[in-house]
């Protein structure tokens, strides 16, 4: 029995267990790690199932994409109100014997939904939070470890690829 435990059970969505296995190759980004095992897979008779992608040392990153005035956020709002008013007003008009009059009342209603539901959140701010931004989860690298009864022959053949993966303990 490896330290895996159940194959089966190793997999199972939702669960959240710390990842387990031997580290066969460190990259820099997601996509060198994504390649690598790629690179396992294509070979056809690597058990890729054996593989697992974990990124460390994560970071939380925010970047501020620009500033908020009210014309910015009342025309957002009213975008995505419209937006879903043309949605509602395409579902009415489908039942209904006029077929612009139901898009129409959707897409006004709409607006009117969508700028009272951006007012109210900005104007609660009282100016604390005069930009937007965009959060993303970032790791500083991405390690591929497989279990050890195959974690020779993926390092060998991620160092074989040259793709550049180094397993770094330090780090």
């Amino acid at each position: 029995m490896t330290p895996f435990g159940n194959p089966q059970a190793r997999n199972q969505p939702g669960e959240r267990r710390r990842p387990e296995g031997w580290p066969v190759g460190s990259f820099g980004d997601y996509t060198s790690a994504q390649a690598a095992v790629d690179m396992l897979s294509d070979r056809g008779d690597f058990p890729v199932n054996e593989l697992t992608i974990v990124g460390v040392n994560l970071m939380e990153v925010e970047r501020v994409v620009g500033r908020l005035t009210w014309g910015r956020v009342l025309a957002a709002g009213a975008a995505s109100g419209a937006w879903m008013g043309l949605f509602v007003g395409i579902l009415m008009s489908l039942f209904s014997e006029n077929f612009m009059a139901p898009m129409i009342y959707g897409i006004v209603m709409g607006v009117i939904f969508g700028l009272i539901a951006a007012a109210v959140p900005y104007a609660a701010s009282k100016g604390r939070r005069d930009f937007a931004t965009t959060t993303q989860i970032v790791a500083g690298r991405y390690d591929v470890l497989c279990t050890p009864e195959h974690a020779r022959r993926a390092r060998d053949e991620i160092a074989r690829a040259n793709l550049g993966g180094r397993h770094r303990p330090d780090q």
